[in-house]
């Protein structure tokens, strides 16, 4: 008798720690030593389930491991993503603070997800470079339409330079999570979820004084 293919039972929790357990071995081993069959052991699920949620009609190993890879990313950064999109739509500063505040509480639950992207950014394997692709299509349309001369006419002070105010948003976002322990260490800062809290709050003040048209006290805002 053959058996009758159907959505397995539990599917969108067997999917969910599927994406759990990509991203926390993603994030904690070299990229090499992970594989599908590592992830599915960690989920304790069959490792059909992979290729039922992530696979492509070829059904070939290095679209599976792609496919999982890109749904991780995706799910870890949409609340960012959906943030970003107000801020677009409205032209807004205030959004804009939404939106850095949103990137901030999501990397405060995994603050070594930025040390991946900058892992698989730098690597020059093939495999790796279909990995780059998936993150700069998500990620480079909002960074360029976050800098289109309409938006600056908008958001940015008349003499913030585009080119710059870029490097200082990724700084103020991303440096604090990539920062190597030992130049925390030296200074005595501890990285933990009240201290990145409070820093948000502080590089928002920067942002609202630094780059942005208008001054409004965001500060504990949305806490």
């Amino acid at each position: 008798m053959t058996k009758q293919l159907g959505r397995p039972k539990g599917e969108s929790e067997v999917r969910e720690q599927l994406v759990l357990h990509a991203r926390e071995l993603f994030v904690s081993l070299p990229y090499n030593k992970v594989s599908t069959r590592l992830i599915a052991d960690n989920a304790k699920v069959n490792i059909a389930m992979i290729r039922y949620y992530f696979g492509n009609k070829e059904g070939l190993f290095e679209g599976l491991f792609e496919g999982l890879f890109e749904a991780m990313f995706k799910e870890t950064i949409s609340p960012v993503i959906g943030q970003f999109q107000l801020a677009l739509t409205n032209n807004s500063e205030h959004d804009l603070v939404d939106f850095m505040r949103s990137y901030y509480q999501a990397m405060i639950k995994v603050p070594a997800f930025p040390k991946l992207i900058l892992r698989i950014m730098e690597a020059d394997n093939e495999q790796q470079a279909n990995l780059q692709q998936i993150i700069f299509g998500i990620l480079q349309p909002m960074q360029d339409k976050l800098f289109a001369p309409d938006i600056n006419q908008t958001l940015f002070k008349k003499d913030v330079d585009p080119s710059k105010a870029r490097l200082s948003m990724m700084s103020l976002m991303v440096f604090p999570f990539l920062a190597p322990k030992k130049m925390l260490d030296f200074h005595n800062i501890e990285l933990n979820e009240a201290f990145l809290i409070d820093l948000l709050e502080h590089n928002i003040r920067l942002l609202t004084e630094g780059l942005l048209q208008n001054k409004r006290d965001y500060s504990n805002e949305n806490k």
